[in-house]
């Protein structure tokens, strides 16, 4: 995400600058975004979000404007709770609270876990449950993307889903499944493609 004079930066237990933008008025709103290594931007304002709420969109480690690492395990989930309390601490609260998004939930459940009396409330948008050890099986997420059905990009991002699910899956597959990610597959979310 773009520096903008509401960027503010924690600095975490190891050194690491962290970048959060701060969007709108209101109680502050921690958000964690999903994806691997993906900024904050995608989030926007959250639909209007921002109107009620201050919206401290972090871009996690290694995204957008915080620092990245030479060490692989710098980005485990477990290991980035310690940077989401930094944050809080950074912003003077004593508790936070969250809104996470997809895989950003996995973050979000190890940082309750760790610090439950640090959490005011927490909001889950389409969580991930790996962190939990609860798997999702091909049925499911079948079933879950024939919702789609009617969408213009479904047929390509089917077959790819199919390829990836039989274990022969490549990067035009992975990169081809990317609609099922996003409740809308529109000229915003394509913009906030790599």
């Amino acid at each position: 995400m773009a520096l903008t004079p509401t960027t503010t930066f924690a600095t975490a237990d190891d050194g690491a600058r962290l970048a959060a933008h701060l969007i709108g008025a209101g109680s502050p709103l921690l958000c964690l975004p999903g994806g691997l290594l993906l900024d904050a931007a995608y989030l926007g304002d959250l639909g209007g979000l921002s109107s009620h709420r201050r919206l401290v969109l972090l871009d996690p480690r290694g995204s957008g404007a915080s620092d990245h690492s030479d060490n692989p395990t710098a980005y485990r989930c477990d290991r980035m709770v310690a940077d989401v309390e930094a944050l809080r601490r950074h912003l003077g609260l004593d508790a936070i609270d969250l809104l996470a998004h997809s895989a950003g939930a996995n973050l979000a459940y190890r940082y309750a876990e760790r610090h439950p009396d640090r959490v005011g409330r927490l909001v889950l948008v389409t969580p991930s449950v790996f962190a939990l050890g609860i798997a999702v099986p091909d049925s499911a997420r079948r079933e879950i993307a024939l919702l789609r059905k009617d969408e213009s990009w479904y047929v390509e991002a089917a077959a790819a889903l199919t390829s990836i699910q039989n274990g022969a899956a490549t990067e035009e597959d992975w990169a081809a499944i990317t609609p099922f990610t996003y409740g809308r597959w529109d000229d915003t979310a394509r913009a906030t493609m790599p």
